[in-house]
């Protein structure tokens, strides 16, 4: 596990962290140019949460309590090792916090959660072109296939 930087608290979110996590949802969002809907944002999330639906980890700064970054997983299953397996479908850190060890930390808590949970591994996906977040992800132990993924928009 990568060590949790100074200063940095790592906790699953829970309905009571819609407020800080938002903000960083919509940061989200615009990183891959989607529009933003706060009420659309705050019923998605509150969902998903509530519902028991994701798992999300928030990291705060212990000494203000804003919020640096956050990871969403979705539950899901692996038929060849008849296992559960995660989906590690959403990863954001703030700005003004990236390069700061928050994004190995929130990795880590996902890979804690999900190994804790007995599951056969994680997964995520990631455009071609996202040199930095490839990057992070290898450096924290993280293997590229060479599969491809399709994908079919039904909106």
């Amino acid at each position: 596990m990568s060590p949790v930087p100074a200063g940095v608290r790592i906790q699953r979110a829970t309905p009571a962290d819609l407020g800080a996590l938002e903000p960083l949802f919509h940061g989200y969002l615009r990183f891959y140019g989607k529009p933003i809907d706060e009420a659309r944002v705050r019923a998605f999330l509150a969902a998903r949460i509530g519902n028991g639906e994701s798992v999300v980890y928030l990291a705060r700064d212990e000494a203000s309590g804003d919020a640096l970054g956050f990871v969403q997983l979705y539950p899901a299953f692996a038929s060849l090792s008849q296992a559960r397996s995660w989906v590690l479908n959403d990863l954001f850190v703030a700005e003004s916090a990236r390069r700061a060890g928050v994004a190995h930390a929130l990795l880590a808590a996902a890979a804690d959660f999900a190994r804790g949970e007995g599951a056969a591994g994680l997964v995520l996906e990631t455009t071609r072109d996202n040199a930095p977040a490839r990057a992070l992800y290898r450096a924290a132990g993280w293997h590229e296939d060479d599969t491809q993924w399709y994908s079919l928009s039904l909106a």
